[in-house]
């Protein structure tokens, strides 16, 4: 892979992605249907889809494709290849709420190597540079000319007073309870991928994640993640997780900064 290429790519359709979600959010009204799993879906996720898998296809002609809108992607088995969710957050979206975003990454033997999340709503966006390092991109977030590039890295966390993330639409008790068996300082809900950047950022120390996810909802934060020098391990048993799944289905995973000190379920 051409990661100077990539990063390049990557970046701008999710920027161009971006742009077409905002342009129907801000719209009235939109329609809102159902797939086959009662989860939502809209014309933002569609068009979306369609310019990045467009764009992708063309650049990388060679390399599979992964597509949360795509369900013929889904029987591929295949462990380096590029994985799409054009809106993940899809919920926060018909809310209006904001946390929402565009995730493109690049899965190399199993593990996500490189990635962008993007969220258009807030106007921020992580990245990976082609050496693997991840970044905050400041500045107008212009498709054909790169802003200030602002390194990111993990928190050192204090065991004493953890800072958790977790999620704003699928929170439940199991991870209430999970979450109290560390001492935390601070507690705060996000959407989408935006929970992997908070950790990357520093702004949290750990993520727990004890439901249902699929591989797109979290490679292109997974990627960040890794590049700010954090770790996603498997809830069971703390081991890496792992991409090129059956289904691209996930188990329960845990994101954090190393330090932490992770409990037992």
């Amino acid at each position: 892979m051409d990661y100077d290429t990539l990063f390049t790519v990557m970046r701008r359709l999710a920027l161009q992605a971006g742009d077409v979600i905002m342009e129907i959010y801000d719209r009235d009204d939109f329609d809102v249907d159902r797939k086959d799993d009662d989860s939502p879906v809209t014309a933002a996720d569609r068009a979306a889809d369609d310019l990045i898998s467009a764009g992708l296809r063309v650049a990388f002609p060679d390399v599979p494709l992964v597509t949360e809108e795509q369900s013929a992607s889904h029987g591929q088995d295949v462990s380096t290849f590029l994985i799409v969710d054009p809106l993940d957050g899809t919920k926060e979206f018909v809310k209006r709420r904001g946390d929402f975003t565009v995730n493109i990454a690049y899965v190399e033997d199993g593990t996500p190597v490189r990635g962008v999340v993007y969220a258009p709503a807030k106007k921020r966006m992580f990245l990976t540079l082609p050496d693997g390092r991840a970044v905050e991109e400041d500045g107008a977030l212009d498709p054909d000319t790169v802003g200030d590039l602002a390194p990111i890295s993990v928190s050192q966390p204090d065991n004493a007073a953890l800072r958790v993330v977790a999620s704003k639409s699928h929170r439940d008790q199991a991870t209430d309870d999970y979450i109290g068996k560390y001492a935390t300082a601070d507690s705060k809900s996000a959407g989408s991928s935006l929970k992997f950047c908070l950790v990357a950022t520093g702004e949290a120390d750990f993520y727990p994640r004890l439901g249902r996810t699929m591989e797109w909802d979290t490679a292109a934060g997974h990627a960040v993640l890794i590049g700010a020098g954090g770790r996603v391990v498997r809830f069971d048993d703390h081991r890496d997780l792992g991409y090129g799944k059956a289904d691209f289905a996930n188990p329960f995973f845990i994101a954090y900064a190393p330090g932490v000190d992770l409990k037992t379920a």
